[in-house]
């Protein structure tokens, strides 16, 4: 078989490992409520999230320094066995406890699979064909983004929630036999030493910290000892792993690599795009349930316009990233991102349901060109030997970005919404008592139980607390634009023009 026909199968297997890891925590999070009232322990269901979350985030850096140093191929095929373990266990697990040890292991593989996936498209491809492969599959993590909430509502309702885990089984399965069957590897890597010190460092770093942002403001109030607790041991350890790594022969993450101008920038916007871009799968349903009603999963069908922008975006800035400057291709992404948000942060709920697909679609077109771009900025002139360093350090920070932005301006959404249900005469005629109680009044079925002036009332407070988030997200995506300046006139280069210029 040819190169060109094993690399076919190759990419089919890459794109459905990066869909069955991408999806999974909003596929699992439509099912939370299911999941909690079959296996109960309701106050731990946040670790079930912070678990998965936590091996993810720590592992993308190390498996990246791994598959520079091992290989990519055996790093990735493993990180599709845990995964696939951790799914075949989620699915039998008959407790809460069990559920959320199992959700780490299938963490603990889904943090080798997208940066590594990532990087064996820049192995396999020259530069001229890199930018399609990067926009395919960047276009498969933009979708998967709005497509999980609408799979995983289907399936808890059709079947059971034990199944959001267990159709990652077919999907894994064909992956792992195309990249075993197909992939083969050029080895050009070298025995090195293992920063063993860096990666301890790090794991204890980001335990602190994710468990400080998934607990904190839920479980314990953000003043109290064992939140205060958990950000000091983050801010030692990191500290602590700063200088492990500018001291080790061999680090996970490669400080060197963020004095080149283009990787530093394009981790900085990786950050600030994961922590913008998510908000909007997480209110936007929310926003159109209070305004419009419906079900959740007609609600989450709003977002498709928003898929296909930012499919669209990613297609398009990943073919003209070898005609056209990162610079000048991330511009028109955060022009659009911003001028889409502020539409977004004006609306009221005068404002009709297509403006809003409108709206959305502009903001999906956007940010779907960090998809193919920033992956491909982070190992722009980076040797190949630090590929998977730089890409799993760009997806580190995506993932990184998404955690603080959900938590961040979740507790300011929940803070301003709390604050006008309080002053509010639902809470005064005891027709409603806590947030939970929120969720069931926007229920299509049951909006005709309650006042008319009260559910307008509601609405508004609501769609208030929301608009309101999305303006203060204009501020991350203003300091974007300035980032996108600084980013300078590099485009990708073609083989042909890396020969003339070694020439």
């Amino acid at each position: 078989m040819t190169e060109p026909s094993r690399n076919k199968y190759v990419v089919a297997g890459l794109l459905l490992g990066i869909f069955m890891a991408a999806i999974d925590n909003t596929i699992v999070a439509t099912a939370m409520g299911t999941i909690v009232s079959d296996l109960g322990s309701y106050e731990k269901f946040v670790w079930v999230t912070a678990g998965y979350m936590v091996a993810v985030m720590v592992g993308m850096p190390i498996y990246g320094k791994l598959s520079d140093m091992y290989g990519r191929k055996r790093f990735f095929l493993f990180g599709l066995l845990a995964f696939l373990l951790g799914s075949i266990l989620c699915g039998t697990a008959q407790s809460m406890d069990q559920l959320i040890a199992y959700r780490v292991i299938q963490g603990i593989g889904g943090g080798a699979l997208m940066p590594i996936a990532f990087t064996i498209i820049f192995d396999l491809f020259p530069p001229e064909k890199r930018g399609k492969m990067t926009g395919l599959f960047g276009a498969v993590f933009g979708l998967s983004s709005v497509l999980g909430p609408l799979l995983g509502a289907f399936i808890t309702d059709t079947l059971s929630w034990n199944w959001v885990f267990y159709i990652n089984i077919p999907i894994g399965a064909i992956a792992f036999f195309l990249i075993l069957r197909h992939y083969q590897e050029e080895r050009n890597t070298a025995k090195q030493k293992i920063d063993w010190l860096g990666a301890s460092t790090l794991v204890i770093a980001i335990v602190c910290l994710m468990f400080a942002l998934e607990l904190g403001g839920k479980t314990y109030a953000w003043s109290s000892t064992p939140i205060l607790l958990l950000f000091s041991m983050f801010g030692a350890m990191f500290t602590a792993f700063f200088f492990v790594e500018r001291k080790a022969s061999e680090p996970i993450i490669s400080f060197w690599m963020f004095k080149n101008r283009l990787f530093a920038t394009s981790q900085i916007l990786a950050f600030l795009y994961g922590g913008t871009f998510i908000i909007l799968a997480v209110f936007v349903p929310i926003y159109v349930q209070a305004v419009y009603g419906g079900t959740a999963t007609s609600a989450g069908f709003i977002l498709m316009p928003m898929m296909l922008g930012s499919v669209a975006g990613s297609m398009v800035g990943g073919m003209l990233q070898t005609k056209v400057t990162f610079r000048s291709l991330m511009a028109v992404s955060v022009t659009c991102f911003f001028i889409g948000m502020s539409l977004l942060s004006g609306m009221s709920i005068e404002t009709s349901r297509v403006a809003l697909s409108l709206y959305i679609a502009l903001v999906g077109f956007g940010v779907g060109f960090s998809f193919s771009l920033l992956p491909a900025a982070s190992i722009n002139g980076i040797s190949a030997r630090f590929r998977g360093s730089a890409n799993s350090t760009n997806s580190f920070l995506r993932s990184f970005g998404m955690t603080v932005g959900v938590t961040i301006y979740g507790t300011i959404q929940t803070s301003i919404f709390t604050s006008r249900l309080g002053q509010s005469s639902m809470t005064d005629s005891g027709n409603v008592s806590e947030p939970a109680d929120i969720q069931q009044i926007f229920q299509a079925r049951n909006k005709g139980r309650y006042p008319a002036d009260l559910l307008a009332e509601l609405t508004q407070a609501m769609s208030d607390s929301i608009t309101f988030v999305f303006t203060l997200a204009l501020v991350p995506i203003a300091i974007a634009c300035v980032t996108v300046a600084f980013m300078g006139n590099t485009r990708v280069l073609t083989s042909k023009e890396m020969e003339d210029q070694a020439n």
